[in-house]
């Protein structure tokens, strides 16, 4: 009911699509499994020279990228992971998206090899907190998503350390190769529309 009334009384700049990568703030966590999604939405802003602005009001790092079908919406939540809902509402009153198809969220994947990428619309939570976060507000879980493979880890008591460590070395380093290559995803997503990134992404194509 909160996010019928926000979309109500439209504000701010028109957008085609609204990109959110999901992260824990805070340097604790930088470099982090979880923060994937996030770092690849900085990543893409950092591409096209844009900076994300702080805007208090939505709870998250924007920038807004023209592209050739139109005004694309970039945001990073300020928010915790399982408080990435929080910023949906009032990014959605700002870009005047009330169709959750359009907004696109980019996060972790826990059941995808490092390095598997998938852009879908709707499906299941796999226990993401920050999907059920995100879920709980637009009050469907029918919104796009960008899937970004981190893999399992070696012992299921350990799940929380695996996605909330900071990595080095060589994990840093394939971690941030998959940050780079969804990052490319999300570009495809701007250049050429959803639909046909989404083809070109699942089919394995990245350029």
């Amino acid at each position: 009911m909160a996010l019928r009334r926000a979309v109500s009384s439209r504000r701010g700049t028109s957008s085609s699509l609204l990109i959110v990568g999901l992260a824990n703030p805070g340097s604790e966590y930088e470099g982090s499994r979880h923060n994937v999604g996030g770092d690849a939405v900085r990543l893409v802003s950092a591409r096209r020279g844009l900076s994300l602005s702080v805007e208090k009001r939505q709870r998250a790092l924007l920038a807004s990228v023209p592209t050739p079908h139109g005004l694309v919406t970039l945001a990073v939540p300020t928010t915790y992971m399982n408080e990435s809902g929080a910023a949906l509402s009032p990014l959605m009153h700002r870009t005047s998206i009330s169709n959750p198809a359009l907004v696109l969220i980019a996060h972790d994947e826990l059941d995808f090899e490092p390095g598997r990428l998938q852009i879908k619309t709707g499906g299941g939570l796999a226990g993401h907190n920050g999907l059920r976060s995100v879920a709980s507000v637009l009050g469907t879980q029918d919104f796009s998503r960008l899937r970004i493979g981190i893999g399992k880890p070696p012992h299921k008591d350990h799940g929380a350390d695996y996605v909330l460590k900071r990595l080095t070395g060589a994990a840093r380093t394939a971690r941030d190769l998959d940050v780079a290559a969804a990052a490319d995803a999300l570009e495809l997503i701007l250049d050429l529309g959803l639909e046909v990134a989404q083809q070109r992404v699942n089919a394995g194509l990245r350029g």
